[in-house]
């Protein structure tokens, strides 16, 4: 059964305490959260701040999603109950395998994300380690682009290694998801769906939500 973890970059900044409490009730899985910093991609979100401001509003996990540069320094930022995915970027860390080693000892679940540029066997050495990994199906930095459709062959890329070698790791894809893409991401062994305009652009969150779950 597929997952959805609506990213709250696309929701109504002026309302999301309401937006948050909007997917829980419809039935998704997690809160993405995309933290960006104006280097490693050209805009900046929020930080965990307005993440922790969501505690105590939804009961459901916080995925985390750091594109940022150097971000061993803030991982404990982002370190709560509710999180259960601390996410970064390959491209971002220099020593990856410490960083993963540095998420897992909060307790938190270690996820790595790849942009659209980088090929899938660059995780290979690491795939062992880690609770997700997550393909980038857009260039990050920015809500409301195309799905790159090159993206379904990273992912299967990566099923594959973690079926031939029996890894429990998700895979997770974010960027440019519509409902018509939900089939052929759960065919090619996708465990997590991000999505944000698709769930936030037209106001109908429930309706949305209960969409892409159905799928």
């Amino acid at each position: 059964m597929i997952k959805l973890a609506p990213s709250i970059l696309s929701a109504d900044f002026s309302r999301l305490g309401e937006e948050v409490a909007g997917i829980a009730k419809a039935g998704a899985d997690y809160v993405h959260i995309d933290v960006m910093d104006g280097h490693f991609v050209p805009n900046i979100s929020f930080g965990a701040c307005v993440m922790k401001s969501f505690e105590g509003r939804t009961a459901l996990p916080f995925d985390v999603h750091l594109m940022i540069e150097n971000p061993d320094r803030y991982i404990s930022d982002f370190v709560t109950e509710t999180t259960e995915y601390i996410t970064v970027h390959q491209e971002a860390c220099i020593h990856l395998n410490r960083t993963v080693n540095h998420i897992k000892s909060y307790g938190i679940k270690a996820g790595v994300a790849i942009n659209p540029a980088t090929p899938p066997f660059v995780l290979d050495c690491i795939l062992a380690d880690v609770d997700l990994i997550l393909i980038m199906s857009v260039n990050p930095g920015f809500g409301g682009q195309e799905f790159i459709p090159s993206s379904i062959e990273k992912i299967r890329y990566i099923n594959e290694i973690r079926t031939n070698a029996k890894l429990n790791f998700e895979i997770e894809v974010d960027g440019g998801i519509q409902k018509n893409h939900v089939e052929i991401l759960k065919a090619v062994g996708v465990n997590i769906i991000v999505a944000g305009n698709s769930i936030f652009g037209d106001g109908k969150i429930n309706t949305n939500v209960k969409a892409f779950l159905s799928k």
